[in-house]
């Protein structure tokens, strides 16, 4: 399967500070790319790189066979987009949205009428085509950019965080016309998310990126392989560095005081560690354990939680980046 996606050691900097460090990595024709990461890790800005809308300070990439720096306009021509933050004229109604951004992209006559008609079924937003966007549920409006975006038939379609601020039972919804998007046109998908969940359910593969790197590259699976098994995760209320025993594979300290332990079988591994804390006259304040999830990867790799980063912490860089830009 051919590379559709092509980066080597792209950084993008805002003034002293350093966005993206130097990510490479490659995406097949036809595959979900995750980008997983916190808010504020990169991931928006290295779309805008690959998208076009912010050059690189240095590195490369490809886009479809066109270099984001040399043939600008002609990546644009490949690739659909849906922003972070909406884009539609909520004003106008779903087909003057579709139908304005067709004439952007050349189409005209009957075949933008058909091509119109067709996604906003796809979409299942026909009977809505004569509404306007600002009497739509956010749900519907999302709907509405992943029509939008698909009207120029792209080689490559970018999502960036397509389901924040939707509730469950539409990012469900969602992830079901992602889906069916690769699954009917063959599309190449690159999203991004700081939904774990999102990228096991959706990705083929994914890249767990924190603070402007890319730490760990895979399929689901690969990626919690690296855990383990099973994990126990459990706090004593004195300091303990580790526990021992043969049921043990791996244990190390977590920065919070926990202690990650990977095991075979948990239902024969926890009363072995009740065991192990009276022997030793541990008191276990607190014990839990699942089979390994990707914020149970980012956990391992990085010291924390992956849903303990906050929007505020995007806010924050963003305006970081806005008033060195200004300088």
């Amino acid at each position: 399967m051919e590379d559709i996606i092509v980066v080597e050691n792209l950084v993008k900097k805002f003034g002293d500070f350093e966005a993206v460090k130097g990510v490479s990595f490659s995406v097949k024709k036809g595959e979900i790319f995750a980008f997983l990461g916190p808010n504020g890790a990169g991931k928006t800005t290295t779309i805008h790189m690959l998208t076009t809308l912010l050059k690189p300070t240095s590195g490369k990439a490809w886009v479809a066979g066109h270099d984001v720096l040399k043939e600008p306009r002609e990546v644009r021509r490949k690739i659909g987009i849906v922003f972070q933050d909406q884009s539609l004229d909520r004003e106008l109604t779903a087909y003057e949205n579709m139908y304005i951004h067709g004439k952007i992209y050349g189409y005209g006559g009957e075949k933008l009428k058909k091509r119109i008609l067709e996604l906003l079924e796809f979409v299942e937003l026909l009977e809505f085509k004569d509404k306007p966007v600002k009497t739509f549920s956010g749900g519907m409006a999302r709907r509405l950019e992943i029509a939008r975006s698909l009207i120029h038939e792209p080689e490559v379609l970018f999502l960036d965080e397509p389901t924040i601020g939707l509730d469950p039972h539409t990012r469900a919804h969602m992830w079901e016309y992602i889906s069916k998007m690769k699954k009917e046109h063959n599309m190449t998908i690159f999203l991004t998310t700081h939904y774990m969940d999102e990228a096991e359910q959706l990705a083929d593969r994914v890249a767990i990126i924190d603070h402007g790197k890319i730490i760990a590259l895979g399929t689901p699976t690969e990626l919690k392989r690296m855990v383990g098994k099973e994990i126990i995760y459990v706090r004593f209320s004195e300091a303990v560095e580790c526990l021992e025993g043969d049921f043990i594979e791996s244990c190390r300290k977590l920065p919070d005081g926990r202690l990650e332990l990977n095991v075979e079988d948990s239902g024969r591994a926890i009363p072995k560690i009740f065991e192990l804390a009276q022997q030793k006259g541990l008191k276990i304040e607190e014990i839990t354990y699942h089979k390994p999830t990707l914020n149970d990867v980012f956990l391992h790799l990085t010291g924390r939680e992956l849903r303990e980063e906050g929007p505020e912490n995007s806010f924050k860089t963003m305006a970081r980046m806005r008033m060195r830009m200004r300088r």
